[in-house]
């Protein structure tokens, strides 16, 4: 009786390694492999209470740490774009910043163009139906429907002769 014991607590011991063996080479390949759990840039953004339509189209990658929030965002080069009856756009290939919820802060690789000038993007705060975009000691606010869809590199909103969606400006800036 204590042999079969023996022989029985063997063959469950080999199970039992083969089982643990088996699911720390998957926990393994879910870890490694970005593309199993990864979750978009955009979908990222989402669970921040941030719309899409904030980043364009074609991030290609992107890193966060989701401890402090900093994350870096990779297009495929720069990109610049206009939005019809409102400002002019530009995106360095990489976009930098601290994330959280509902905050965009310490952002480098975004601009404006106001009047004649490049004017750095350096914080988007959501404040409920609104995004408010800050360049330093003035900003402006914009309704949260204006960033329902991504705007493609070169033409925007207003690509391949499609209906234009006229974005919503206050035209009014404000001083923080």
């Amino acid at each position: 009786m204590g042999m079969i014991l023996t022989q029985r607590s063997k063959l469950c011991l080999k199970i039992f390694c083969i089982f643990f063996f088996i699911a720390q080479s998957i926990a393994s390949e879910v870890e490694t492999n970005p593309l199993v759990t990864k979750p978009t840039a955009y979908e990222v953004l989402g669970n921040y209470n941030f719309p899409i339509g904030i980043l364009p189209k074609g991030v290609l990658d992107y890193d966060l740490d989701s401890s402090s929030g900093k994350f870096s965002a990779f297009l495929n080069g720069s990109c610049s774009f206009s939005l019809e009856g409102s400002y002019q756009l530009r995106y360095k290939s990489t976009i930098k910043g601290y994330i959280s919820r509902g905050r965009l802060s310490r952002l480098e690789g975004v601009s404006v163009k106001l009047f004649f000038m490049w004017i750095d993007i350096v914080e988007v705060l959501r404040r409920g139906d609104h995004l408010e975009f800050s360049v330093g000691i003035t900003g402006a606010d914009f309704p949260l429907d204006n960033f329902e869809e991504c705007p493609q590199c070169g033409c925007g909103l207003n690509c391949n002769n499609q209906q234009v969606r006229e974005t919503r400006t206050n035209p009014l800036l404000s001083s923080f």
